[in-house]
């Protein structure tokens, strides 16, 4: 299946892009329904909206909480896209049926909406798990150079569980997710860390880990995008977690944080 849809210059994973068509359906049908019946329905639908939003973002940080003490702030970046959509979905339908039971005139209306939003989510989220084929993605038996002046390929790597982040020097949210993953190397010697860089020349990549006192293992040359092309993600970063039996369990697009780093390695059951 593919990893990532392209909406113009912006790259979302799959499940982003249904949870974005179904708040767009809700927010339409909303709409038209206020102007008919002229009533203050979109305040209602705006405030189910949210409360989805925060519910969902909340529950999230909660249950990987361990991973926001070092550094609470990123509570607050959601560009890391940590979130529990079903219970913000649950959150939002008590606001629902809490504001039906005070206005009677927006019962129709404020259900048709919200109803819509959550069809078309759990449609979305159900096909995704129908189509989903995790042996489409194959790691590739491409011979790439390695930092130390050797070769090795992402299929050598298939014996134990694996993690292979996509990266460049020139990616910024690569660059702040490296500290995160470098520990999480070091702390979890039963888990491949492969650090799949995009495009750069050894000097370039080696400059840059100097520069920032990283150290690093298993850093390949991906300098003609042979080895991503089987991964099916054509953004940066992407992390994507497969078992010893190489099968993808989990694909993260965009910055890890501590919370959502957390919980993709909970997938091939390593825990922080």
């Amino acid at each position: 299946m593919i990893q990532t849809l392209h909406l113009g210059p912006l790259a979302v994973p799959p499940a982003t892009a249904v949870q974005i068509v179904a708040i767009a359906g809700g927010l339409l049908v909303g709409h038209v329904l206020n102007r008919r019946h002229k009533t203050d329905l979109d305040k209602h639908v705006w405030r189910a909206l949210l409360i989805c939003i925060l519910v969902s973002r909340f529950a999230f940080v909660y249950g990987h909480r361990a991973g926001y003490v070092e550094a609470p702030w990123d509570v607050f970046d959601i560009r890391d896209g940590g979130w529990e959509p079903q219970v913000g979905v649950i959150a939002a339908w008590l606001y629902v049926l809490y504001a039906i039971q005070r206005t009677v005139g927006l019962r129709r209306p404020l259900l048709a909406s919200v109803c819509v939003a959550t069809v078309v989510w759990a449609s979305g989220a159900i096909a995704l798990i129908v189509l989903d084929d995790k042996d489409a993605v194959e790691l590739s038996p491409v011979v790439l150079a390695t930092m130390d002046g050797g070769t090795a390929s992402l299929a050598q790597f298939g014996d134990r569980p694996l993690v292979v982040n996509l990266w460049a020097t020139w990616c910024p949210p690569c660059l702040r997710e490296l500290p995160l993953l470098q520990r999480a190397q070091a702390e979890h010697p039963e888990v491949h860390f492969v650090f799949l860089n995009q495009g750069e020349s050894e000097e370039t990549v080696r400059r840059f880990l100097a520069s920032r006192g990283f150290s690093l293992r298993n850093v390949l040359l991906d300098a003609r995008g042979q080895a991503s092309q089987g991964l099916n993600s054509g953004a940066l970063p992407t992390t994507q977690l497969f078992d010893a039996h190489r099968r993808l369990l989990g694909t993260h697009l965009g910055e890890l944080s501590a919370g959502t780093l957390m919980e993709s390695l909970a997938k091939i059951g390593v825990h922080l």
